[in-house]
């Protein structure tokens, strides 16, 4: 089993116009699965901010507050 050069190289030219749609093409999809990551990565990070924000609030509320020292003058 010997390697021939048609196994490793397309002998049929692509026009310029193909490899241009084939890069467009594998670029947005690449982008499309950023923007995908991205916006999901926001969601959960603006859940996890939301809870955190919800935990200190109530802690905040179950401390009482303390009398302010009276300021003189």
């Amino acid at each position: 089993m010997t390697a021939t050069k048609n196994e490793f190289f397309n002998p049929a030219k692509l026009s310029a116009r193909d490899k241009a749609a084939a890069t467009d093409s594998t670029a947005r999809a690449i982008i499309a699965a950023e923007t995908s990551q991205r916006q999901k990565k926001t969601e959960k990070l603006r859940l996890l901010r939301l809870e955190r924000e919800a935990a200190q609030s109530s802690d905040a509320s179950a401390r009482p507050k303390g009398r302010k020292a009276p300021v003189s003058h």
